[in-house]
């Protein structure tokens, strides 16, 4: 905790950078790629209804569709409920440019509700102001992989006709009230990024349990196009296949969805490592007065993809760039999650929304940093981000 700051020439806690995300590939992993390379399929092939199957398994919902990415499987979300021109999305400020840009790239726009201050999901006491006319779906976040109000807001969608769609790109493995993440919305979607809970390289899911939103996800994935003679509209002949859709080449390969398996069977294992590691950065911090750590509600079980900590910068006499900076010279690798929405250049151009509009999700920007967490880290690795933290904050600490 005592020492020179690296930032002002002194030795850093680390020799080498510490990521704030890291993939977690064994030689298990390594050998599923590799033995597709020696089959008929690289791309379309029979691994990627396995994976498909087995996550809609692990997330008990009937349906799974498997897609190039996480924002290919929100794009094809907001297709799948009809979203279009004129009509609105409502999502959190605090959340990734994908959330939003799949309302833009079906035709519609975005609105916004504030968060809670303490899980930084979206509150549904404000998704009512932003309900108009036009909404057509809404689009909670379960941030830092903390599942969503999903009860209340399912609640205000059944009042306005409206459904669902949850990211729960953070939240493969998580918990709601006993249930698993991933079929309880009217659609859920997932991302397989490397820094998210298990990874494909790139890659996304989209599960729902209703049969007419499955229909339009594969079509949607490929191009628009059917080969189901029973879905055809015209006379076929054996060749014949019809685009129905304006689709995309959204799919996933079978070399990727191997590597999907193989992940799948540690997910358990990686969860239970990242909240040892959370517990472990908790129990360091949570007697610091300038430090807020996050919060986890009776009834969820977190799966921690992010560890966010709050800065009291009324205790600190430096700014939260000046933090970040600092630990950054220590080799902590530290991030943030995520710049809000409106503050976008894109979006203040395209929507009326400016800074002040959303209090409590910009008092948190303002203050937040993301410490590293993933499987792979050590106990040892905890301790350097635990002490660069202290070591940080006792230095910019007001007496």
């Amino acid at each position: 905790m005592s020492g020179k700051l690296a930032i002002h020439g002194g030795t850093p806690v680390r020799k080498t950078l510490l990521p704030y995300g890291h993939q977690s590939i064994n030689q298990d992993d390594i050998n599923a790629v590799a033995s597709v390379l020696k089959t008929d399929w690289i791309t379309q092939g029979p691994l990627v209804s396995e994976f498909e199957q087995r996550i809609a398994t692990y997330c008990h919902v009937k349906y799974a569709v498997a897609l190039s990415s996480g924002t290919a499987a929100l794009h094809a979300a907001a297709f799948a409920v009809g979203l279009s021109h004129g009509d609105e999305l409502i999502t959190t400020p605090i959340t990734f440019v994908a959330d939003g840009n799949c309302a833009f790239y079906q035709g519609g726009t975005v609105r916004l509700a504030d968060v809670h201050p303490d899980t930084v999901n979206i509150d549904p006491s404000c998704i009512g102001k932003a309900l108009t006319s036009k909404t057509k779906a809404l689009l909670p976040v379960d941030f830092a992989g903390h599942p969503c109000d999903l009860d209340d807001i399912k609640e205000i969608a059944a009042d306005h006709s409206v459904p669902v769609i949850e990211d729960a790109a953070h939240a493969l493995g998580a918990e709601y009230k006993g249930k698993k993440v991933g079929g309880l919305a009217d659609i859920s979607i997932l991302s397989f990024h490397p820094v998210k809970a298990i990874t494909t390289g790139e890659g996304g899911m989209v599960l729902t349990n209703n049969s007419q939103y499955y229909d339009r996800l594969t079509l949607f994935r490929t191009h628009g196009i059917t080969k189901d003679a029973t879905k055809m509209h015209h006379q076929n002949d054996p060749w014949y296949y019809e685009m129905q859709h304006l689709g995309y080449n959204y799919r996933l390969t079978d070399m990727q969805c191997a590597l999907g398996i193989s992940q799948l069977k540690k997910l358990d294992t990686f969860i239970a490592r990242r909240r040892a590691l959370v517990s472990h950065y908790n129990t360091a911090f949570h007697d610091n007065p300038t430090l807020i750590t996050p919060t986890e509600k009776k009834d969820v079980r977190s799966a921690y993809h992010l560890y966010v900590l709050q800065l009291q910068l009324e205790h600190l006499t430096v700014d939260r760039a000046t933090i970040f900076q600092a630990l950054r010279a220590e080799n902590i690798g530290i991030n943030v999650h995520y710049i809000p929405l409106h503050y976008q250049p894109y979006y203040q151009r395209t929507l009326s929304y400016r800074k002040g509009d959303f209090p409590i999700a910009e008092r948190y920007y303002d203050r937040t940093i993301t410490l590293p967490l993933f499987p792979q880290m050590t106990d040892e690795d905890a301790d350097d981000v635990i002490e660069a933290v202290q070591k940080v904050i006792h230095a910019y600490r007001r007496d």
